[in-house]
């Protein structure tokens, strides 16, 4: 059974950091791409990043490139999305997740596409 439990989340002020943590079981993530999500109240879920499985490539969303990083540990089974310059506008609920294909592919910031879901963590930029 594929899941995803993610952490990390929390309360920081403006210009900190974070590092959201994805670990997954019931599969192999090496071997698939991986999709971070957010959704803030009463808006829609927005594609964040996404992260390869073959090559590694990394995607990201315009308002995020330059600040968020994401990588993988496969030995841990584990994807990681540093978050640097955190703004107010990133507050939201952060989600990981997975369609199970090896690439990021075109459509991956539209969630609807994504097949298995974590339960997301909360990361809260305020001062």
């Amino acid at each position: 059974q594929v899941q995803f439990v993610e952490s990390g989340g929390g309360l920081v002020q403006p210009g900190g950091s974070l590092r959201l943590s994805c670990a997954a079981s019931g599969f192999t993530l090496a071997y698939y791409a991986i999709g971070w999500f957010r959704q803030a109240p009463g808006k829609e879920r927005e594609g964040v990043s996404c992260i390869s499985s073959s090559d590694g490539s990394t995607y990201y969303a315009d308002s995020v490139k330059g600040r968020f990083t994401v990588s993988r540990a496969n030995a841990r089974n584990t994807v990681y999305l540093q978050m640097n310059s955190l703004k107010p506008e990133d507050t939201a609920v952060y989600y990981c997740a997975t369609a199970l294909y090896r690439m990021c592919g075109r459509s991956w910031p539209t969630w609807d596409v994504y097949d298995y879901w974590g339960q997301g963590t909360r990361v809260t930029v305020s001062s």
